[in-house]
């Protein structure tokens, strides 16, 4: 059997084509999924980016050339329109709305021409593309893997608890709960209703802890019908890959594997990525990043105590407005703890994110204000004792991954799910108001960064991190691949080429989780 080693340019037999959904905490942990491809699964690798998005991430690192020629061999970046006219500012978060219904609606046709286009060009250094791993929100890509006859794997960037909440929208619905009938359900304590019929779902969840797109009046609302077409895809898929790992998420995994028998935690893709092989620093240095990223962060955390500073970043999407900003900003200079605060420039609804004067000169010393960095070397760094976050994700992930306790305000979409299961059955979380105010901000930020509660939190989130540590070292491979097991039953076939040859093998020196995890990936070869 080949090693890893072998999965360089010029030996590359798999080429697997991924589409983020277009934005960036969607965008990221594709390409982290496309690096696990490419170094431990031998795949060639076409990662499809909206024009919008290319454009935005070529300015971030430093023009065309210089993106371009930081790749490592075989893995290459192409782009397809959108179907919208570019926002005003180059910047700009697009709205998820349009922007959901826009790729829906018009992507198709410009997607199946690029992969047509890459089969046409086809040659020993760039295979013909044999899978697709599309993000569980552009399932249009479906149509193109079922014409050509490759696999396609829909990768799911929520949370299970999330995607579980999604799938059992129609239940919902059914039952009468949504659309709402008026507004007044928003704030008459309609949404404290409990919700204990959902397999897999905690029987203390609320209408208020499911996710956003539900809260409409309007039965043809966007997102309200979109996200309820996109997950019954799900049935359509080769495999259903979620970034999480089972000790966390144990019931809802078992709940969503009802609905797809091909379903495959592969996280967290944030820990397996530290062994990538193949590919190395170059690899490891391809980013995705829409903004520019401010290396200053990493110098200033270490110069700071262990576990004295606040880490504040509200995400890719979220927009608060100008009062939200200001309660938020004074909470923290109020709580005399240092932070690290990501302020986009977007940050702001319909204005430039700035803050007042005053905020600046009272924190002065203390506080770093930055406009994006890298979440991953700031989550991980000793100086970090607690994270104020959106509650995306990715953001969640990492900071689980890393024992950082959060301080949660969710935004939108599954957010509040992910907050939910922060607070209440992984107590590592503690929630704000949506209605904020500095004072609240003071007392949390004060309680995460010295508190009774805050402590037993940390401890709670170390121990939910070393889970995800053993989650994704080599001591937990043969469970994960045991005779019978569901991966070894999707990965044999999978990993079969046209000439019927062997499925490939990890050498034993590389046998690993994130080897295994990109085996199970292996439904997108022939």
């Amino acid at each position: 059997m080949s090693p890893p080693a072998a999965t360089a340019a010029g030996c590359q037999t798999r080429h697997a084509v991924c589409i983020p959904y277009p934005a960036q905490g969607h965008i990221n942990p594709m390409l982290q999924l496309a690096k696990l491809l490419y170094s431990h699964g031998g795949f060639h690798i076409t990662f499809v980016n909206t024009e919008y998005n290319h454009r935005r991430l070529l300015k971030s690192r430093g023009g065309a050339a210089a993106f371009f020629d930081s790749l490592p061999p075989g893995f290459n970046f192409q782009a397809i329109p959108d179907g919208l006219p570019p926002p005003p500012t180059t910047d700009a978060t697009q709205d998820i709305a349009l922007l959901s219904d826009s790729t829906s609606k018009t992507c198709l046709a410009p997607f199946r021409d690029l992969v047509l286009k890459l089969n046409d060009a086809a040659s020993s250094s760039s295979p013909a593309v044999s899978c697709i791993v599309s993000d569980g929100a552009m399932t249009f890509t479906l149509e193109v893997a079922k014409e050509l006859g490759i696999p396609e794997a829909l990768f799911w960037t929520p949370s299970a608890c999330g995607v579980l909440a999604y799938a059992n929208y129609h239940l919902l619905v059914q039952r009468g709960f949504f659309p709402l009938k008026d507004s007044s359900y928003l704030t008459n304590g309609y949404l404290e209703t409990p919700v204990d019929f959902i397999p897999g779902m905690s029987n203390n969840i609320r209408l208020k802890d499911l996710p956003s797109f539900l809260r409409t009046t309007n039965a043809n609302d966007i997102m309200f019908n979109f996200v309820q077409r996109e997950i019954s895809k799900l049935p359509e898929a080769t495999a259903f890959l979620i970034n999480t790992f089972e000790p966390l998420e144990k019931d809802v995994l078992a709940a969503l594997s009802q609905l797809s028998p091909n379903l495959l935690t592969i996280g967290p893709l944030n820990l397996l990525l530290r062994q990538v092989v193949v590919g190395g620093d170059k690899l490891r240095n391809v980013s995705t990043n829409l903004w520019t990223e401010h290396p200053e962060c990493v110098e200033w955390l270490d110069s700071q105590q262990p576990n004295s500073v606040l880490y504040v970043n509200f995400g890719s999407i979220t927009v608060l407005n100008p009062d939200q900003l200001k309660e938020f900003a004074w909470g923290l200079a109020s709580s005399e703890i240092s932070f690290l605060w990501v302020v986009r420039p977007d940050l702001v609804s319909g204005e430039s994110a700035a803050l007042p004067p005053e905020f600046v000169d009272e924190t002065k010393g203390r506080g770093l204000l930055v406009g994006w960095c890298s979440q991953e070397r700031v989550l991980d760094h000793p100086a970090i004792g607690g994270f104020l976050s959106h509650m995306g994700w990715n953001s969640t992930m990492e900071s689980l991954s890393h024992g950082v306790p959060m301080i949660c305000w969710p935004f939108f979409a599954e957010q509040q799910t992910n907050c939910f299961y922060a607070c209440n059955e992984w107590g590592v979380g503690m929630e704000i108001d949506p209605n904020v105010k500095r004072d609240q901000v003071e007392e949390l930020v004060r309680e995460v960064m010295g508190g009774g509660k805050g402590k037993e939190m940390k401890r709670r989130a170390v121990e939910w991190k070393n889970k995800a540590i053993e989650s994704t070292v080599p001591a937990a491979v043969p469970a994960e691949v045991s005779p019978g097991s569901d991966a070894e039953k999707i990965a044999r076939p999978a990993l079969q080429s046209d000439s019927e040859a062997p499925p490939m093998e990890e050498p034993e020196a590389t046998r690993s989780a994130i080897g295994i995890s990109a085996a199970k990936l292996g439904v997108g070869s022939r």
